[in-house]
């Protein structure tokens, strides 16, 4: 099955280098089409730390076109005073030997080369993955914050809006009661990521139509009761002016923690710290495409890690054979060419021709200590090799359990806020229905509104730890196991 990380770097491409610099040139041109498969393409291709990952990846790769035959030798000696022999004055001798390793000698160290080329590929795509999970991290991270900062921001709207309707009660309660009449009350902040907001809105709208008649209607009557002590009425005041500035010291908070993330974002791709990023306005639920043991079965198909390990397997393997056949004799084959001088021997000239003599050559491999040790040395960093991949199995299963128990608190969080939400809008519609006629239970209006506003910021934390257990999950099955609602 093609995976959306399969498709930003597959296996068998070089390194997105045709597809990459055209998808960078559209980017380039609209970045509010910008996307997060998009950044995730920008983080492939420019990410340093992958880059040089890709770079030893390339250079094992190299060792593959290495093994072949031993270089010949090729010997020449020359006489400073001609050796007198038979076939004349010898002036020079040259000899050129070519050594041949033992039968399938050059194969098995072709194969070992080709599996440690494997084993450091899944290393890169090991880095990758990781590389995909810090981007995918922090742009849900950055998400969720600035909807964090968005909510308290309305509500801070609304706090100010209960800090005016309070202000002018206390002064109707001081001054003439018919100097004075009562406005209607703003509503409650509502989230407009808020599950059944829709509905709460709708009855929120009738209801304040209601309590918009009933204060009309009640006025008269509001204006001739008092509107009890002007002290209790200043410390409503003063109780929502706390509020406000807690609350103002939330967001400049919060607003101060979108610069590190906004420089990591963008440090991970390699731009510009200041460079704009292009958010969604809120973060999408999810649902799991895979039941929780089929994910498990894809981690341990999948995960580059367990790949590494099984090519380092293989690559140990060639090497046992390589130290056999290290212990079989090599041949070789050549040729001595002898230069000759005619030699005079009673004033008459004596030889001269030069000589040709092929040679045969083979190494005797007696000393079997040395060889036998190599044997045991490969055996014992396959079974090294066996248990780390045993040991990296139980540490995927662990982290799989782990992020499967993140995922499912998530979603029983998100049923849990979504509910919980819900009812405190039913509960603010009611109280600042009664504040409105009666201008009592302002407390229980700001307790409200308090407890909306948390339970809004519990649901997008869910959500943020929704998407990260997500991302852990594709992150160790090197696979998508999602489709968006």
């Amino acid at each position: 099955m093609e995976t959306k990380d399969s498709k930003v770097l597959g296996t068998n491409s070089p390194f997105l280098r045709g597809l990459g610099g055209f998808l960078f040139f559209l980017l380039s041109i609209s970045l509010k089409a910008q996307t997060l498969d998009d950044y995730l393409i920008q983080a492939a291709e420019n990410n340093p730390g992958l880059k040089a990952s890709y770079a030893r990846y390339q250079a094992t790769a190299e060792l593959v076109n290495q093994p072949g035959l031993p270089d010949p030798e090729l010997q020449a000696g020359f006489f400073f005073e001609p050796m007198e022999r038979f076939m004349g004055n010898q002036t020079a001798d040259f000899r050129l030997m070519q050594m041949f390793p033992w039968f399938g000698m050059i194969g098995t160290q072709k194969e070992e080369a080709n599996q440690m080329s494997k084993a450091q590929y899944q290393l890169f795509l090991e880095e990758k993955n990781q590389l995909f999970f810090q981007v995918k991290s922090t742009w849900y991270d950055l998400i969720s914050l600035k909807e964090e900062i968005k909510i308290s921001q309305e509500n801070l709207e609304y706090l100010k809006k209960y800090e005016e309707l309070a202000l002018i009660r206390f002064q109707a309660g001081t001054s003439s009661p018919a100097s004075a009449p009562a406005p209607p009350m703003p509503p409650p902040a509502i989230s407009s990521t808020t599950a059944g907001s829709t509905g709460g809105m709708g009855g929120m709208s009738g209801n304040e139509s209601s309590s918009k008649t009933n204060t009309s209607t009640m006025n008269p009557a509001m204006s001739s009761a008092p509107m009890g002590s002007s002290a209790s009425g200043m410390n409503a005041v003063l109780q929502i002016r706390l509020q406000i500035r807690e609350l103002e010291n939330t967001i400049e908070q919060l607003q101060a923690n979108l610069e590190p993330l906004h420089i990591k974002f963008n440090q991970l791709l390699n731009r510009e710290i200041r460079a704009e990023i292009n958010l969604p306005v809120h973060l999408e639920k999810a649902v799991l495409s895979l039941e929780k043991q089929e994910i498990l079965d894809s981690i341990r198909q999948n995960n580059p890690m367990l790949a590494m390990y099984q090519a380092e397997i293989g690559a140990y393997d060639q090497q046992a054979k390589m130290a056999k056949l290290e212990g079989r004799p090599m041949l070789g084959a050549g040729v001595n060419y002898m230069t000759f001088a005619p030699r005079l021997e009673n004033d008459m000239p004596m030889g001269g021709e030069n000589m040709v003599m092929p040679m045969v050559t083979m190494t005797l491999p007696i000393y079997r200590k040395k060889i036998n040790s190599k044997i045991k040395e490969t055996e014992f960093l396959k079974e090294s090799a066996q248990l780390d991949r045993q040991k990296t199995e139980n540490l995927l299963a662990m982290e799989w359990a782990n992020a499967f128990r993140s995922w499912e608190e998530s979603e029983r969080n998100l049923r849990l806020y979504e509910d919980q939400i819900l009812l405190v809008n039913q509960q603010i519609q009611l109280l600042v229905t009664s504040f409105t006629i009666n201008a009592t239970g302002l407390e229980e209006v700001l307790r409200a509104n308090q407890q909306l506003l948390e339970y809004q910021q519990k649901r997008i934390n869910a959500l943020n730890q929704q998407q990260q257990s997500l991302a852990q999950l594709e992150a160790l099955a090197a696979t998508s196991l999602t489709f968006q609602q």
